[in-house]
């Protein structure tokens, strides 16, 4: 389920919207209250500014619309062994253990921190992912006693089938995402 909260919904905008939701509180506060209450009036809008400077941190460290895209077709253009091999590089390299599947639904599973988690990638360069894939995979899931799922894809979810992942707690891993994953494999690796 999205997450509906001010804060949530603020980190995902621009950083000057929070910093001008700081100032309107620091001019509200300088034009309703005492003189001597001023300080602590404003001192209400700072999260908003700790939020616009984390916000500001994250818009400047995100990869271009250009290098996205083209890290996602050379992804695309990667046969599945190839893929499956740095999608298991950048796997451990954010701390998880992984243990390739031979399983139609479930193509790793993967350990962090007491937790077991499933992944499928199989069908990554699908046009379309339909709510057979999340069905199967939560039914491995179950079948296998994991925390939660995993979906890895370059192409369009239907909305169904986003519907259940979000019902079902399985992490879509689709676009800036899955660039950002690879993109530390993808550049280490030597060209072919």
């Amino acid at each position: 389920m999205a997450e509906k909260s001010l804060f949530a919904v603020l980190l995902r905008s621009s950083w000057w919207i929070s910093l001008s939701i700081a100032g309107v509180i620091a001019l509200a506060s300088k034009a309703l209250l005492p003189p001597e209450y001023f300080l602590f009036g404003a001192l209400g809008g700072f999260p908003f500014v700790v939020i616009s400077l984390i916000t500001l941190w994250r818009q400047l460290n995100a990869p271009s619309t250009a290098h996205v895209e083209a890290t996602l077709a050379q992804i695309n253009a990667m046969p599945w062994r190839e893929f499956s091999s740095a999608l298991e590089q950048a796997l451990v390299r954010e701390g998880f253990e992984a243990k390739r599947l031979e399983n139609a639904a479930a193509d790793f599973e993967l350990f962090k921190g007491g937790r077991t988690l499933l992944l499928n990638a199989k069908r990554w360069k699908a046009a379309r992912l339909g709510l057979e894939v999340f069905q199967a995979l939560e039914a491995a899931r179950s079948a296998r006693d994991a925390s939660s799922c995993i979906c890895v894809s370059t192409g369009e979810v239907t909305d169904k089938a986003r519907a259940f992942a979000a019902s079902h707690q399985i992490r879509v891993i689709e676009g800036t995402e899955l660039a950002q994953l690879l993109r530390p494999v993808l550049i280490a690796r030597p060209a072919a």
